[in-house]
């Protein structure tokens, strides 16, 4: 029989659609706490149950609590997701039409770049060039930030890439928009922005993925074509 929904279940979803997203451990403090305030019995490796009865009451929304993992160190998040909102408009109550095509020009470089990132100049240069209504460089450094605060964007010694919660709530969508070039981790399964590819092969594998793949390994060879790893192990 599937648990009932209870209060700790529901102070658990709105703690975690006030945050948007939230790491792993986090999470799993925030079960505990839910758990203890309203009575309800808790396990620490429960939280998929917990998470999964709540996921329950969520479908007819067409809302999901879904797992994903950073690309920069390989800890889980849990971000709740809007499953009717395949594209970018999910963003559109938050944002004017022209700062939306800086964000989708924005993913296009950093999906179609070697390493996930885009410079800053690249994005600003596009500012002016939006065909909705064009932005000064000054304004576009703000809806950066905004993307950044908002964790659309992740931003490191002024390159930007996808942020875990984005990449979670948009993986269906780039997976879609962008067949050419978007792929799967080989080891997780998940959307790999950051990544290295196999040269023989081709398939690609997140940093963190890499790292911990390798580690168990006598000698770094592809895990699908078994040819030696070229790239520098993380």
């Amino acid at each position: 029989m599937a648990a009932q929904m209870t209060d700790a279940h529901r102070r658990f979803l709105q703690v975690l659609m006030s945050h948007g997203i939230m790491e792993g451990s986090e999470a799993r403090k925030l079960h505990k706490h839910c758990c203890e305030v309203h009575n309800v019995y808790y396990a620490h490796d429960k939280l998929a149950d917990f998470i999964s009865t709540i996921n329950r009451q969520l479908q007819p929304l067409f809302m999901q609590i879904r797992k994903g993992m950073s690309e920069d160190d390989g800890r889980a998040h849990y971000a709740l997701v809007n499953l009717a909102e395949t594209e970018i408009t999910k963003m559109a109550s938050d944002y004017t039409e022209n700062e939306l095509e800086l964000f989708r020009k924005t993913m296009d470089l950093i999906i179609l770049s070697e390493n996930g990132f885009a410079p800053s100049t690249d994005i600003l240069n596009l500012a002016d060039q939006l065909k909705t209504k064009k932005m000064k460089k000054k304004e576009a450094e703000q809806v950066l930030k905004a993307f950044v605060e908002d964790k659309w964007l992740s931003e490191r010694n002024g390159e930007f890439t996808l942020h875990t919660r984005c990449i979670i709530e948009m993986e269906q969508y780039i997976l879609s928009n962008y067949q050419d070039v978007a792929r799967k981790c080989n080891i997780c399964h998940s959307l790999a922005i950051q990544s290295q590819v196999c040269e023989s092969c081709g398939i690609g594998m997140h940093l963190p993925c890499i790292r911990k793949y390798f580690r168990a390994q006598t000698e770094p060879r592809c895990p699908q074509c078994n040819d030696f790893w070229t790239c520098d192990i993380p």
